[in-house]
């Protein structure tokens, strides 16, 4: 299981590094997708019924008023998938160690994914305006670096009754994979210290950064109090997507996005760039999960 791990944490940071020469609309410094889909065909799947309550702060699967959908450029309302009644089922740690997930195993008919946002270095306030006008449910990773200039921000972000979450991304946003255990443990229980003075809890949530990781990464998310090492499957740019794998959105997937503003994003907004990723959920016909409600 170990030597699978390790294998796995040495794929995604090869094979799948995204390249960024020659990319217009890369983002700089990018991301690199989570692990490539190795096992999907033994990847068990659930079918939640779409009946059941809906997530924290939603008052139905439609949250936000015409005004609003119109006001940042959008066509149609956002839709967004219900809680499920029962969680689907999710690959198992080993012992001692944090579980990974790149994709929540939904049904293939199950057309919803869940949005991500990572770093915490542009911190605009038109931003919190739309996340509360759409209701958007928002995982959260911050790095402590960036983000702990103004944390404030971040916490509007979650009370503004999205059900949007605080996770842990790190303290200085090494790449873990070249850390020994003990620095990494520092890199991350040491964030898990600080959400918790700021944010009153200890998050269960980790996103190694780059996505890179290994088993030492693993040990230690789980001594830091870590349930689940969250990855990607889809990354957010400037104007649309890039993939871990095909061309489109697929059940399930966890989208990465950043906070980031125009000197990252070659003069687009956060806000700009949030709609056309919407848009493009929209146009896949997919709808919004809170993440935390499968995971």
């Amino acid at each position: 299981m170990c030597a699978r791990r390790l294998l796995a944490g040495t794929l995604m940071a090869g094979a799948l590094a995204l390249s960024l020469s020659g990319c217009g609309n890369s983002v700089d410094p990018i991301e690199r997708l989570g692990r490539k889909a190795t096992q999907d065909g033994a990847t068990p799947t659930a079918s939640p019924s779409v009946g059941a309550s809906p997530s924290a702060g939603a008052s139905s699967a439609t949250r936000s008023s015409d005004e609003a959908y119109r006001k940042w450029g959008l066509t149609a309302p956002v839709q967004y998938a219900p809680k499920p009644e029962r969680k689907p089922p999710l690959p198992k740690a080993d012992p001692g160690k944090a579980a990974v997930v790149d994709r929540i195993p939904v049904a293939p008919h199950e057309k919803v994914v869940f949005l991500t946002f990572d770093d915490g270095a542009e911190k605009d306030p038109e931003f919190l305006r739309m996340a509360a006008d759409l209701q958007l449910p928002i995982s959260m990773f911050l790095t402590d670096n960036v983000a702990a200039a103004d944390y404030g921000h971040f916490e509007k972000l979650r009370d503004n009754g999205s059900g949007s979450t605080v996770n842990n991304h790190t303290l200085t946003h090494p790449n873990l994979r070249t850390l020994p255990f003990a620095a990494q443990k520092r890199e991350i229980c040491g964030q898990q210290d600080r959400l918790q003075q700021r944010f009153g809890q200890r998050p269960p949530l980790f996103r190694p950064p780059f996505g890179n990781y290994n088993d030492d990464t693993l040990k230690a998310a789980a001594e830091c109090g870590i349930s689940s090492v969250v990855l990607w499957r889809a990354s957010m740019q400037i104007n649309n997507f890039q993939y871990a794998e095909g061309s489109a959105l697929r059940p399930g997937d966890i989208v990465l996005a950043h906070f980031r503003g125009p000197s990252e994003l070659k003069g687009a907004t956060e806000t700009q760039m949030t709609a056309r990723m919407l848009r493009s959920i929209q146009e896949q016909g997919y709808r919004i999960g809170r993440l935390e409600d499968w995971l």
